[in-house]
């Protein structure tokens, strides 16, 4: 009886070390989703033309970069490890670089504020990582799905601010383009360390506007 809860203990200690193993603080690496839109318009609109483009996000420590690349041009998010945002809009001849500070970058995603998930005993193998289903619910009671891995987890997750709360990183999710839905999914994930430029700011070549500002032309 006594050798049975001695292997018993001896089990429960080893269980958690094996998962901590496992499990990688996702410091920094470059993130490559995919990108897919359902729509049902028989011609082509401007939303469509994003069909096919992809997303790349750079992490290095507390800061990153995230571009979305597309035939209608390219916009990146570069976020300091002190909360400042940038975002450079590159369409074309149309160039802007938008300054926001942490309050205004959490304004802009008050939507994806108190987004709960719940777990689904559903898995699927994405980009050769064993990835969990979840739901996640907006305060509006809108709904979507995600699957995450619990193998990395970032340590900095204001990129993807409606994912934040998830325990690891997401591999699949649906998000909203106005009345559509596209899906992104990742492709590849190198752990190569990132250029220190990929975070710096431009010093010329953009019209530089504050947060207010952008709001205006919208």
């Amino acid at each position: 009886m006594k050798r049975k809860i001695h292997l018993v203990l001896v089990f429960a200690l080893i269980m958690p070390a094996s998962q901590l193993v496992a499990q990688r603080k996702l410091t920094e690496a470059t993130i490559s989703y995919d990108i897919i839109i359902y729509t049902s318009n028989t011609k082509p609109q401007g939303p469509d033309l994003l069909d096919g483009a992809t997303s790349v996000i750079y992490l290095k420590g507390n800061s990153s970069r995230s571009e979305m690349i597309s035939s209608l041009g390219t916009q990146a998010t570069i976020i300091d490890n002190k909360g400042n945002v940038a975002i450079l809009k590159n369409y074309g001849e149309q160039k802007y670089m938008i300054k926001m500070t942490p309050d205004n970058w959490k304004e802009s995603n008050k939507k994806y504020e108190g987004i709960t998930f719940s777990y689904r005993d559903e898995f699927k193998t994405i980009a050769g990582y064993n990835c969990q289903k979840a739901i996640g619910r907006l305060t509006d009671s809108t709904n979507f799905t995600v699957y995450f891995t619990r193998d990395l987890v970032p340590v900095n997750k204001d990129f993807q601010y409606l994912n934040r709360n998830l325990p690891g990183l997401a591999m699949q999710y649906e998000a909203s383009l106005g009345k559509m839905k596209v899906t992104y999914t990742v492709s590849n994930i190198n752990f190569n360390p990132v250029l220190q430029s990929k975070l710096e700011l431009p010093t010329s070549g953009y019209r530089e506007l504050t947060y207010e500002e952008s709001k205006r032309l919208n």
